[in-house]
């Protein structure tokens, strides 16, 4: 197995610095990718009610466990509440349904617990589904929570509340949208950062059938020109762009869940630990920035992707 970090993220638990992304692939492939996943090396899992492939999930976790000789503890699967959206036509979910929605996600995935639980949007009744996540950690249902897509607004609303701050927020990171001051904010007060859409700035990001997303056609205009530097800084430590946009990541001190159905590029994504970017190049991917991102904005939490 390749070298692996981890980072604390709450009382007990660590968090592999390097998962495994499932959005986009669909439950009847995602049991044969999440199970190449984890031979190829992936300890982290990451998939969520919206996927809808939590039952793949489940039976490619199952299937490494049983070939592989691995135990429960061995891995760390992430899944997420759809907190609902009345301007979308999805009730919001109130403490009840969140409650019964974690319960339905272990039964796909044949899990008695989840290791994160994140909710997935600052969407519905943000207070009561996070009281019942906290109650869910209590019980044992998962080991840690989280939130997904919130700004420090959101969160500090749940800190005025009288409620515990998230144990990690999984956000849209890349140097294209660096978000200095969410960053910032959520390294002091020691909440996680999961990093996700971490190659963005790849002219061949979501470019397959069915794979679009609110990226902007500005963003695809631009890619091939923005790319180049990348292109420049990966033959330089002789690894892909891919690798250099999420060793980029590590060096930040985020968590990254790259996907893939390709046992090659598995491999390749999780090979992050031979190399270090140095200070002069992560200087000039510094001024890269572009702001809020492409696959979310956190500012406006009736757009989504």
């Amino acid at each position: 197995m390749l070298n692996q970090t981890h980072y604390k993220l709450a009382e007990g638990v660590e968090i592999p610095s390097v998962g495994f992304g499932t959005y986009l692939i669909g439950n009847d492939e995602v049991a044969d990718a999440v199970y190449t996943a984890i031979k190829a090396g992936y300890r982290h899992i990451d998939t969520a009610e919206a996927y809808r492939n939590e039952e793949g999930v489940g039976l490619g976790i199952r299937r490494a466990m049983a070939e592989l000789g691995l135990k429960r503890e061995d891995l760390f699967v992430t899944t997420k509440l759809w907190p609902g959206n009345p301007a979308w036509g999805h009730p919001a979910k109130d403490y009840t349904s969140t409650i019964d929605a974690l319960n339905k996600s272990l039964e796909r995935l044949q899990l008695e617990y989840v290791d994160l639980y994140l909710t997935h949007a600052p969407f519905g009744d943000r207070l009561e589904v996070w009281r019942a996540l906290a109650d869910l950690k209590r019980q044992g249902k998962t080991r840690a929570i989280g939130v997904s897509n919130y700004n420090q607004s959101h969160i500090e609303e749940l800190a005025d509340a009288g409620l515990p701050l998230p144990d990690a927020n999984q956000i849209e990171l890349h140097p294209w949208s660096q978000k200095p001051e969410l960053v910032s904010f959520l390294k002091e007060n020691a909440i996680t950062i999961i990093a996700y859409s971490s190659l963005v700035p790849l002219s061949t990001w979501r470019t397959a059938e069915g794979h679009d997303s609110a990226k902007t056609e500005k963003m695809k205009a631009d890619s091939s020109a923005e790319a180049s530097p990348f292109r420049a800084m990966a033959e330089k430590y002789g690894v892909s762009e891919a690798q250099l946009l999420l060793r980029w990541a590590l060096e930040k001190g985020y968590a990254v869940l790259p996907k893939s159905t390709k046992e090659a590029r598995m491999k390749q994504n999780i090979d992050l630990f031979s190399f270090e970017i140095d200070e002069q190049d992560m200087a000039a991917m510094e001024r890269l920035d572009r702001g809020d991102g492409v696959a979310w904005s956190s500012g406006d939490p009736t757009h989504a992707t």
